[in-house]
């Protein structure tokens, strides 16, 4: 049996009113990372972006979304109370009622993504619900796997694609740093295999200075926005993370400059917005022919970039 194809000046635009879920924090059914090390507020972080999904509200008070709909979640760690209670001081920091939001909790007392039961029971309750987003949190407590094995995490992060892909969901997953990586890239000190930073279409990074959280966020298919300083701000029983303002100099940056030419290839393609072909890369990286198409082939078998007739794009 054939695989389905079709002609590529056939296949579907994407309107710009669709580009994000929620404006510069999100991309619309992007997958990704929540990640930070342990007490960086990493939950309050993704119930804030369900709260914001499900109510039309902004995201920390300031990132308005772009599209609403209802929000599927799974708290690994975190009893089932204690989900309601953060999920309620958050909407109450938004103005907003719990009781008036979209959100699904799954109350299973396990899901395991290398469990095919469990595979198939989440697919069965997306397939039901359809949520425009699911939060799963943590990645640790969903598998039994080694995360430090590439070859054990890959099959649960395409398991998680392809959820995306067939379901049109964006996912969140939150996912733990490794101590002591405060001088890495934010991506590249998430705990386990380098798979985890190379899945995200969208990654939001916490890192804790003293009493201030900077908040770094990264796309893969669009330019990433200056640090944003965060405090988790309470008043009465509204308990939320909130921007305070753009982090100052001298917090954790953004993004850094592109360190290996896999980067330097999604720099390039994300940057033009289109396919480019490999002159055209090639002239952009300044290398050797032989040294592009090696590092374009990689990139092409790990699916983070696609091949057409029109040259190379980032894959979505």
């Amino acid at each position: 049996m054939n695989l389905p194809t079709v002609r590529a000046h056939c296949l579907a635009e994407h309107p710009q009113a669709r580009r994000w879920l929620i404006d510069e924090l999100w991309a619309d059914e992007a997958v990704g990372i929540v990640g930070g090390e342990p007490k960086c507020c990493k939950s309050f972080l993704a119930l804030d972006m369900a709260v914001s999904v499900a109510g039309g509200v902004p995201c920390l008070r300031r990132f308005a979304p772009a599209q609403t709909g209802r929000v599927l979640l799974f708290a690994a760690e975190d009893a089932l109370h204690v989900v309601r209670q953060r999920l309620a001081g958050i909407a109450l920091a938004a103005g907003r009622a719990l009781a008036d939001l979209d959100i699904h909790v799954i109350t299973a007392p396990s899901v395991r993504l290398d469990v095919e039961r469990d595979r198939d029971a989440l697919v069965e309750t997306i397939a039901e619900l359809r949520p425009k987003l699911l939060v799963l949190d943590p990645f640790v407590r969903l598998h039994r796997v080694d995360e430090n094995l590439s070859g054990e995490v890959a099959p649960l992060l395409a398991y998680l694609r392809e959820l995306q892909r067939r379901f049109h969901v964006a996912v969140a997953l939150v996912h733990h740093a490794r101590k002591g990586g405060a001088k890495m890239r934010a991506g590249q000190a998430l705990r386990g295999s380098s798979e985890f930073h190379a899945w995200g279409d969208s990654n939001l990074y916490l890192r804790r200075h003293g009493e201030q959280l900077a908040l770094s966020v990264e796309h893969r298919a669009a330019a990433a926005i200056t640090a944003v300083s965060l405090q988790l701000a309470i008043a009465g029983e509204a308990v939320a993370l909130t921007a305070i303002e753009r982090a100052a100099t001298g917090a954790a940056p953004t993004t850094t400059a592109p360190t290996t030419l896999a980067d330097q290839i999604e720099a390039q393609l994300a940057g033009a917005g289109r396919a480019l072909t490999a002159a055209a890369l090639r002239k952009l990286c300044r290398v050797r022919n032989a040294t592009l198409t090696s590092a374009l082939t990689d990139l092409v078998d790990a699916g983070r970039i696609r091949k057409d007739a029109s040259g190379y794009a980032i894959a979505r």
